[in-house]
């Protein structure tokens, strides 16, 4: 039924977004600012460009690049240590990558993409990575999706998706593939999902693609 699965990164493979919400929660703090727990999750899934527009329309003085530098460090320290899979994220991407064509379509920037990718052992899996470097309209515009499907030399419509957040579900729905959300840390509408599933395991099973 399709020809190739295509993944989000953070918050879908690796349990990256509790540790930028935490890293995010410290560099905001140290420039006077508390109680931003509801804009660091309007961030999740959104890239960073957009981020920056989003988090400087709240708070029109703050010193970005300054929250910038002290975030990413945090980040990066907290990566190091405590980089955790999803559960099943491992097995089930290792287990498709010889019946299926695989692809990673991520916001985030290439460098730091492909370093948690093999962080987490998971780069020799995927024969495509497509990053926030690739396009010119990032998540929630279908551009990163069609683009993968373009360089595995697949139809849209033959793809599965999963993501765990409501931008990269609209951007996989609006290409036109089957997606399958599984949230992370902010539940999902089910607006761009043919399935909303508890995880990975359940939606891969759901799609006919896992015993």
């Amino acid at each position: 039924m399709f020809d190739a699965v295509f993944f989000d990164l953070d918050g879908t493979l690796v349990d990256s977004e509790r540790l930028s919400v935490q890293s995010g929660t410290a560099a905001f703090a140290a420039q006077g600012h508390e109680g931003v727990e509801d804009l660091l999750h309007s961030l999740v899934g959104v890239d960073q460009i957009t981020s920056a527009g989003m988090i400087l329309s709240r708070f029109p003085g703050l010193d970005l690049d300054r929250l910038n530098t002290t975030w990413q460090t945090a980040f990066l320290a907290a990566q190091a240590v405590d980089l955790l899979l999803k559960p099943g994220a491992s097995d089930i991407v290792h287990g498709l990558r010889d019946r299926h064509r695989l692809a990673l379509v991520t916001s985030s920037r290439r460098d730091p993409a492909e370093a948690r990718l093999v962080q987490a052992g998971l780069r020799p899996a995927f024969h495509a990575v497509i990053t926030r470097d690739d396009v010119a309209a990032p998540k929630p515009h279908p551009e990163p999706y069609l683009l993968a499907a373009s360089r595995l030399g697949v139809d849209p419509a033959r793809c599965l998706v999963f993501e765990d957040s409501e931008p990269g579900a609209e951007a996989a729905f609006s290409a036109g593939m089957t997606v399958v959300q599984v949230p992370d840390i902010i539940p999902a509408s089910g607006r761009f999902a043919h399935h909303v599933a508890l995880s990975l395991t359940d939606g891969a099973r759901w799609a006919g693609i896992w015993d």
